[in-house]
């Protein structure tokens, strides 16, 4: 079975600070693609999607140039700003530049906004409908209390591909599944979101996590959007606050022993490749 990691990070703190670490010590240094490659090889990964981290206008154009020389990462969800009137031209220059053919997606850091409002506010749409036309995707990196607005806009912007990050991050730590559960259904029924496999052991407790704390989360998921419309991502670094990349890798084959053979192939491999372009 091929397995495609469809969301993790790297940073070099000798190019770009990461301010977001400075209370978490363990994050607090590089992670680089060195340090990734022998993981994903002793656990089966063949490729992998480089996801941003921080709103750098230059962080982008470098993981594409790193993407360029590496066998293993085929994909890369940057961050430009969408909202900006010449959104279309930074799209441009970033496809036209070295790299450019790895960059599948956007991403903007949703969370860290009060409210999901900015996700349907008029410059959002825009940028988003000229993102669709470039036949990219948009990464929803949102609280759980936001995945209303996500409904919102992918409901506006029908023929985007959008892809729901860490589950809308749920409160598992808590035990909580409402309104999380309510919400991630009535996103699963909109047919232009998918929704990764991810960032789930850092959204329960984690020093003593288990997979019957998460199994709950993951079997709603799957059963809402299917797995055709699901995909793994380790969440690496981040992920190692609770476990470490094989444990992940290993955690999410457990979440999904009971599905076919079929059907796990798409969640370790096939959604991601579709929905990416991957090549």
């Amino acid at each position: 079975m091929r397995i495609v990691d469809a969301h993790h990070h790297l940073w070099d703190l000798t190019v770009r600070d990461q301010a977001w670490t400075a209370d978490l010590p363990a994050l607090r240094r590089s992670f680089l693609l060195s340090d990734l490659e022998p993981l994903a090889a002793a656990t089966g990964v063949s490729a992998t999607v480089l996801v941003q981290t921080i709103h750098a206008v230059d962080e982008t154009p470098e993981m594409l140039a790193l993407a360029e020389t590496s066998d293993l990462v085929a994909g890369v969800v940057g961050w430009t700003d969408v909202t900006v009137p010449n959104f279309g031209e930074r799209l441009s220059e970033l496809l036209s530049g070295t790299g450019g053919r790895r960059l599948v997606g956007i991403r903007h850091q949703v969370q860290e906004l009060p409210d999901g409002g900015w996700l349907t506010e008029v410059d959002t749409l825009r940028g988003l409908r000229q993102l669709a036309s470039a036949g990219l995707a948009f990464d929803l990196i949102v609280r759980a209390d936001q995945l209303p607005d996500c409904v919102a806009v992918a409901q506006a912007v029908p023929d985007l591909r959008f892809v729901l990050d860490h589950l809308g991050k749920p409160r598992i730590a808590s035990g909580e599944r409402e309104p999380w559960a309510s919400d991630i259904r009535a996103l699963a029924e909109l047919p232009n979101v998918t929704c990764k496999l991810s960032g789930m052991v850092t959204e329960a407790d984690v020093e003593r996590w288990t997979i019957a704390d998460l199994r709950p989360y993951s079997d709603l998921v799957l059963e809402a959007f299917g797995p055709d419309r699901v995909m793994f991502g380790s969440d690496w670094p981040v992920s190692t606050l609770g476990a470490g990349y094989p444990q992940v890798v290993e955690t999410t084959m457990q979440l999904t022993s009971e599905l076919s053979e079929a059907e796990r192939e798409a969640v370790f491999g096939g959604t991601a490749t579709r929905v990416y372009g991957l090549g």
